[in-house]
Order: C-alpha cells, then sequence, then structure tokens
C-alpha cells in the first residue's frame, strides 16, 4: 500500500514540475489539502484490503470445515444406503419366504379341516351302524382327531375268555360293514383291563396276555370273517394301565374291561407336505 501511496506523490509531483507554474498559496493548500485526502482514503483502502483479506482466509477455513462435514455426512448416507439396500433384500427374501409358508400353512388347514370333516362324518355312520348295541356297553366319540369305538368286555367276552360270543360278533360285523366302505382309515384294537389279577386261565398268564389276546382276537374276527384289509390293523394290549375310571367300584372296574376300536383318517398327505 506504501507504494500507492508513493506513486501518487510522485504523480503529483510530476505534473507540478512540468507544469512549470509557480503554486499561489490558496493552490498549495488546495494540492496539500487533496494530498492529504488522498493519504487517508489510501489508508482506509489499505485497511479495507487487509479486512477482505483476513474474511478470505475466513471463508477458507469455513469452506475446508463444511467440505469436511459434507464428506462426513456422505459416507453416513452411503453407509445407510448400503444398510437399506440389504434390508431391503432381506424384507424380500422374508416376504417371499412368509408367503411360502402361509401357503404351507394354508395348505395344512385345509387337510386338518377335511381330515376332522372325514372324522365327524365316520363318527355319525358308526353311531347309526351301532346304534342297537348303544345301551350294551357301546360307546362312539372323537378324542384328538381319531374316532373311539368302545366296547366293554360282556358286550364281546365272557368272563375271563378270549372268546367273541355271539352279541359280540354282531357289534363287530355291523363295525366292519362301515369300515369296509372307508377304505382311508387305520384301525387299532386296544384291549385293557381292570387292576383284578387273573388266576386260574391256563394260557393266559396275567392282564397283560388277556388284554393282548382280546386284541388279537377282535383282530382275527374282522380279519378273517369280515374281510377287513389287514394292512390296515393293529393289536394292541394296554393292561390295566389307562384306566376310564381310576375308582376301585364295581361300576369303575367294568367301564376299564373293554376293547377300544381306534380309527384315525390316513393323513400321508399331511406327512408329505411336512417333510416338504
Amino acid at each position: 500500500m506504501m507504494k500507492i501511496k508513493y506513486g501518487f506523490l510522485a504523480a503529483f509531483l510530476c505534473v507540478a514540475l512540468h507544469s512549470c507554474v509557480v503554486l499561489s498559496p490558496k493552490k498549495y493548500k488546495a494540492l496539500v489539502a487533496e494530498r492529504d485526502s488522498l493519504q487517508t482514503r489510501t489508508g482506509s483502502l489499505e485497511d479495507t484490503v487487509d479486512r477482505l483479506r483476513a474474511d478470505i482466509m475466513r471463508l477458507h477455513h469455513e469452506i475446508n470445515d463444511l467440505q469436511g462435514t459434507y464428506n462426513a455426512l456422505s459416507d453416513k448416507y452411503n453407509a445407510l444406503n448400503n444398510s437399506y439396500n440389504a434390508s431391503s433384500t432381506k424384507v424380500g427374501e422374508l416376504s417371499s419366504d412368509l408367503q411360502k409358508r402361509e401357503a404351507r400353512l394354508k395348505e395344512v388347514e385345509d387337510i386338518l379341516r377335511k381330515r376332522d370333516e372325514a372324522t365327524n362324518a365316520l363318527k355319525n355312520k358308526l353311531q347309526q351302524a351301532l346304534l342297537g348295541f348303544q345301551q350294551n356297553g357301546l360307546t362312539v366319540d372323537i378324542r384328538n382327531g381319531k374316532v373311539y369305538v368302545s366296547l366293554t368286555d360282556k358286550l364281546l367276552f365272557p368272563s375271563g375268555s378270549i372268546v367273541i360270543d355271539a352279541r359280540g360278533k354282531q357289534a363287530l360285523q355291523q363295525l366292519a360293514a362301515v369300515l369296509n366302505k372307508e377304505p382311508d382309515i387305520n384301525i387299532a384294537v386296544e384291549g385293557h383291563t381292570d387292576n383284578k389279577k387273573v388266576v386260574n386261565l391256563g394260557q393266559i398268564k396275567d392282564n397283560w396276555d388277556l388284554s393282548v389276546m382280546r386284541a388279537t382276537s377282535v383282530c382275527r374276527y374282522l380279519t378273517e370273517v369280515e374281510k377287513v384289509d389287514p394292512h390296515r390293523l393293529t393289536a394292541t394290549g394296554k393292561s390295566e394301565y389307562q384306566p376310564v375310571d381310576p375308582a376301585n367300584t364295581p361300576e369303575a372296574l367294568a367301564k376299564n374291561r373293554r376293547i377300544e376300536i381306534v380309527l384315525t383318517p390316513k393323513l400321508d398327505e399331511l406327512y408329505n407336505l411336512i417333510k416338504q
């Protein structure tokens, strides 16, 4: 800024010398005043330039700070965008998997509904077919999706015997007539006894023997006489260990001595679906 000041002064002198005119005191004072004004203005300009330089430096710092903030925000945005894309992909996969599971659930529900409908229809058919025996200790009910036909021992066997009597054969004949029309029903024949010990029954040693042999007697009659497909049947003995009435009264003991024929709709379609 000093160069500017001296430049003005040199110009002023050159003009003064070149004119070769003797200045009057008045003009001289005017020139001096103008010189002083220029010096003042020059100082003001120097201050302005200094302020501008300081502002430029401050703006450079602010720009650098803003650029750093922008870069950090840009990095966060990119990270969030990558996370969003990964989440979107995961959500899509989960949504697709959920749709498949819902479709399978609907299939299972449809199969179970059909099973329940078939079970109720079978129960109704058996109740109609065996209506004449329900006063002699025969019941038909549904438990856990299965039809249970329960026949007390007095309806099927003489006391302590494994040979089916005439009345019992009539009941099994009516039962077989329904089962032969329902080939998709699996049949389990369960023998049950009371808790009284078996005595003097020859080949029958205990309640295990009695329960198993009575179950196999029923299976033989159904397959050999009534021509029920033997592949559908299973014979088991439960002995005294699944009583329907835990009391020790004559009535409770009579309820516990029974044959239960458990009928289950085949669920191959459901099992195959679950394995998938």
